[in-house]
């Protein structure tokens, strides 16, 4: 369920099932609408959709504790809070977010974190939370390697280049990114994603920088399979303690040298374990890449991404995930039974 539009005269929820097998559920409200109203609407109509579909036995997973206050009325087998990042330290955050979230922690059964290092920021907040740091689809991802036709849009911009993609937004080290396009006029550099919550105009522009928008999930080995380097300038600020970049396991996974700032889930463990250069300045990070760019043992590097990347699947993680969904609801279960018990005895 995904977050309202206010868009409807009456409201409605928009349900479509994905070729994934997954239903996609929106909710339309009327332009206006308070935060208050809203949220009981959206629970109404969410209440609605599980009748319709005679939805008896179900879990609730949240990625947001902004989605506590239409679901209350629910009784779900279990309740999960899969917290991606530390959304309050992000720009635009909504004040109650913190509130929202502790109360979700006390409701949850499990928390599943996105990294160690968020991990290691919220372990002490509830008794059953466990890190599931950032997975890939390695066969994906995998066929940059061996790619050899050019999107359009790339096609014409000259190497090295030494691409991005993701949301662009306050995680973005703009300064270090102008610094270093600056200093190296030769070099191209290819970012691809949208622009959010940042004013398009403070983006840095030069000739050698190259903004080709948002592209789809089934593009992005295609215009990877063109880069000489992948980089992940990151700004160290609250927004990005605690990220743990999905991009960096995608990059290495489609045979890319990568080039980051000193992102805690990434210096540890890629950058300890020599997969992914660590760079603190623009003078390091331009040291970097040019390190990258004359790579001499890369099929020895190759051969140690490809050794980490071995057990790093979406699969591995579904599995581990099961297995403490289905332990945690086994005993709630066998809880239900000993109180039913009681109650005869």
């Amino acid at each position: 369920m995904e977050e309202p539009i206010y868009d409807a005269e009456n409201p409605f929820l928009d349900n479509n099932l994905s070729r994934e097998g997954v239903w996609i559920v929106v909710p339309h409200l009327k332009p206006g609408t308070d935060e208050t109203e809203a949220c009981r609407i959206q629970e109404t109509l969410l209440h609605e959709f599980f009748d319709y579909f005679r939805v008896l036995r179900y879990i609730f997973w949240y990625y947001t504790p902004m989605a506590l206050p239409i679901s209350q009325s629910f009784s779900p087998l279990l309740t999960i809070y899969d917290c991606m990042d530390e959304l309050s330290a992000f720009k635009n955050a909504p004040m109650r977010l913190k509130e929202q979230e502790s109360a979700l922690m006390e409701k949850a059964d499990l928390v599943f974190t996105g990294g160690f290092s968020l991990y290691e920021a919220k372990k002490d907040l509830h008794p059953c939370i466990y890190p599931f740091p950032s997975s890939i689809d390695k066969k994906h991802f995998s066929k940059s390697r061996s790619i050899v036709i050019e999107p359009a849009d790339q096609y014409l911009i000259p190497n090295p280049r030494i691409g991005f993609f993701g949301v662009i937004d306050e995680r973005m080290d703009l300064d270090l990114l102008q610094t270093i396009s600056a200093e190296k006029p030769d070099w191209q550099f290819i970012l691809i994603g949208p622009v959010v919550k940042i004013d398009p105009s403070t983006l840095p522009m030069a000739p050698n920088i190259h903004y080709l928008g948002g592209k789809s999930y089934e593009e992005l080995p295609t215009y990877l399979a063109g880069w000489d380097v992948a980089m992940m300038p990151f700004a160290i600020n609250d927004s990005t303690r605690f990220i743990s970049p999905t991009k960096t396991p995608e990059y290495l996974a489609g045979g890319k040298p990568v080039v980051s700032t000193p992102i805690r889930d990434v210096v540890s463990p890629y950058g300890e374990k020599g997969l992914v250069y660590i760079a603190n300045t623009a003078s390091e990070f331009i040291k970097g890449i040019e390190q990258e760019l004359t790579m001499e043992n890369k099929q020895g590097w190759l051969k140690a991404v490809d050794t980490f990347l071995e057990t790093n699947s979406w699969d591995n993680t579904v599995e581990r995930m099961l297995y403490h969904i289905n332990t945690k609801i086994e005993a709630k279960q066998q809880n239900n039974l000993i109180q039913k018990e009681n109650e005869y005895v």
